[in-house]
């Protein structure tokens, strides 16, 4: 059964079509109306996902190992003590005695790079949770939630305000795959890649100020100014992004039905003011449970090629 069609995997948005996505989407909106009424799903019965985490999480594991269960499965963590991805033994012998065992392989490491080796060596499909360049899972549940607020974001424009960082470019392709205009506010020396740049320049633009960016914008989007692994630049950060702070001020300025996203977790007083979250253009919660229902339809296209 396994081994004799080639796994499709999910290290970046553009591992789908936008008509995949797009369906993927309607069926995680279907999969949380179907959770929230009790109905029991066992698609998943006996399939095991091994989840190889480099990088701590809470929301991803959780998401992943409940959404596994949810759906008949069963989760395996590995922790950063367990599993030492290309130390002791090359990534892709890794990959190929691991993805012999399990149905799927989930991975949230740093070097992008390691992804896309244990995926190319991987009989099974390699789920991208998070490198240090590209964060598509949240992209995931972020889509799902404008749709389920707002219908189509198809021609939208999103203001990102803030470090251009993996989740800052995981919007840079999602511009691409879902049709809209995505404008960066960041400070000088913390743009995304200008190789990324390049390739959406047609549907990306780099702004310097954040009120610009957010004039008539249909979603503000942020993340924390020092991501994992940049704790010693936070007083650096502090000062650079000082003036790139999504308030109730700079949501005046967006559309009057925007709304407001943070991948969590939030640092109330910097990135967003005290009260963002609060705020009543704020899905930051059903952004967050959307990570579970995302990843299950995910997990389901696959592992089984269903959309339904």
């Amino acid at each position: 059964m396994k081994g004799h069609v080639m796994a499709r995997h999910f290290l970046t948005l553009n591992d789908l079509s936008p008509d995949e996505l797009e369906a993927l989407l309607d069926h995680a909106s279907a999969l949380r109306k179907e959770w929230r009424q009790g109905i029991v799903r066992e698609t998943l019965k006996n399939r095991v996902l091994a989840m190889i985490f480099e990088k701590s999480s809470t929301r991803t594991r959780v998401s992943f190992e409940a959404g596994m269960t949810q759906l008949g499965g069963t989760a395996l963590f590995l922790s950063p003590r367990d599993t030492q991805l290309g130390r002791g033994e090359p990534i892709e012998d890794s990959a190929i005695v691991i993805s012999s065992m399990v149905d799927a392989v989930m991975i949230r490491t740093f070097d992008h790079e390691t992804v896309e080796r244990f995926a190319a060596a991987s009989r099974a499909p390699v789920i991208n949770a998070l490198t240090d360049d590209f964060h598509p899972c949240q992209l995931l549940a972020d889509m799902q939630t404008y749709r389920e607020h707002r219908g189509s974001i198809r021609g939208g424009t999103v203001a990102w305000i803030g470090d251009g960082n993996n989740m800052c470019q995981s919007y840079m392709n999602a511009a691409d795959q879902f049709g809209f205009n995505l404008r960066i506010a960041c400070p000088e020396g913390y743009e995304p890649n200008s190789s990324l740049m390049n390739a959406h320049s047609d549907r990306v633009e780099i702004l310097r100020d954040p009120a610009e960016a957010a004039r008539g914008a249909n979603l503000l989007v942020t993340d924390v100014w020092a991501s994992m692994g940049q704790e010693d630049e936070q007083k650096a950060r502090e000062k650079a992004f000082r003036d790139y702070q999504i308030s109730p001020a700079l949501m005046k300025l967006a559309d009057k039905d925007a709304l407001f996203m943070h991948c969590l977790p939030a640092h109330r007083g910097e990135e967003i003011s005290a009260d963002m979250m609060e705020h009543t253009s704020s899905v930051v919660w059903d952004e967050a449970e959307n990570r579970l229902h995302a990843q299950k339809a995910l997990l389901e296209f696959l592992i089984l090629n269903r959309l339904d």
